[in-house]
């Protein structure tokens, strides 16, 4: 099996201590074993916070070329431990020259933005197609409507702060019917606006957790194929900021974190008892609540989507991979633009 296939070690409980034995990694809490998993089984480590990792695990991961990402309670990134570089230097030096470049970073984050607002547009088309209700499904329908609208705005804007103005636009039509494609009653699972630092309610924090998720992800990817996850071009640099992991993440937020989200909620799988809520009215998944986001994510992972550009089956936690790809080929020159992933 592939490495970017192998399952991702996840180490959330508070006192936990990871360690390495041997070519395995072990998992102990309060004198008992929890996980001990072979080395080559594992993709890459990510550990909550008060959670320990031992130094001989973390420089084995880093020979290995294994990533260990480190979240908040909230699962908020934190840090992430790299061993030495082994992309190509030319690679890297192209997509330094082209984030410089206006001309070039407006037409790769032209793409992805285009890309994130086709699929938004078909979330939102989806749940307005099952929607019992009329009045449900008449706002989703508006505001895949307004997407529409984005959509034909999005060649015109000619540079970064225009693009970024459409992108931000569209955000606000989406988020404001996102509630109407939740089924649950409102006193259990409200959402009227996004909130982020800190989430506000139950399916803000569910979101973040998962925006989380998916942007270690992301940086993973771009890792892998020898890119820089730092210089972006849809996203502005700054210090300690993962540009090119948020720009990558950004055509997959509603269709692998946003549906996954709604799929806990509305199968209920999630109940308000897996959240918690904190001193300044911010709300944090549980542990309990963590772990079951953690499982479905796996598991949602594995599914398989069809990639329009492959024209082949591809498992969904392979996506950021090819995309990553693509994108360095674009910047290599071996293609023209920067061909986004859009779901069918």
């Amino acid at each position: 099996m592939s490495r970017q296939l192998l399952n991702t070690l996840f180490v959330m409980t508070p006192g936990a201590y990871a360690r390495l034995d041997g070519d395995t990694a072990v998992v102990e809490h309060e004198g008992q074993r929890l996980v001990q998993a072979p080395l080559h089984q594992i993709g890459s480590v990510v550990a909550f916070e008060g959670v320990g990792v031992s130094t001989a695990l973390l420089m084995r991961c880093a020979e290995d070329g294994r990533s260990v990402t480190l979240l908040d309670y909230a699962g908020r990134f934190k840090a992430r431990v790299e061993g030495p570089e082994s992309g190509n230097v030319l690679l890297r030096r192209a997509q330094f020259q082209a984030s410089l470049d206006p001309v070039g970073s407006a037409s790769i984050a032209r793409n992805i933005v285009g890309g994130k607002i086709r699929n938004a547009r078909q979330t939102l088309q989806r749940a307005a197609r099952d929607a019992r209700d009329a009045e449900a499904g008449a706002e989703l329908r508006s505001a895949a409507q307004g997407l529409a609208a984005m959509l034909e705005s999005l060649p015109s804007a000619a540079d970064l702060d225009a693009i970024r103005g459409v992108e931000g636009n569209a955000a606000s039509i989406y988020f404001a019917a996102f509630g109407r494609m939740i089924t649950r009653p409102p006193a259990e699972f409200a959402f009227k606006v996004r909130t982020r630092r800190p989430p506000r309610d139950r399916v803000n924090a569910l979101l973040s957790f998962l925006y989380a998720l998916l942007q270690s992800d992301c940086c993973a990817a771009a890792e892998g194929v020898g890119l820089d996850p730092q210089v972006g071009f849809l996203h502005a640099v700054r210090p300690g900021r993962p540009a090119l992991g948020l720009d990558l993440m950004e055509e997959f937020r509603s269709v692998v974190s946003d549906r996954l989200a709604l799929n806990l909620i509305n199968r209920r799988q999630l109940t308000p008892d897996h959240f918690e809520e904190r001193r300044g009215g911010s709300v944090l998944l549980s542990e309990d609540g963590r772990r079951t986001v953690l499982v479905a994510y796996q598991t949602r992972k594995k599914e398989e989507v069809n990639h329009p550009f492959l024209q082949a089956r591809v498992p969904i936690g392979l996506l950021p991979h090819v995309q990553a790809r693509l994108l360095a080929r674009h910047l290599r020159g071996d293609m023209q633009g920067y061909l986004p992933y859009v779901a069918r």
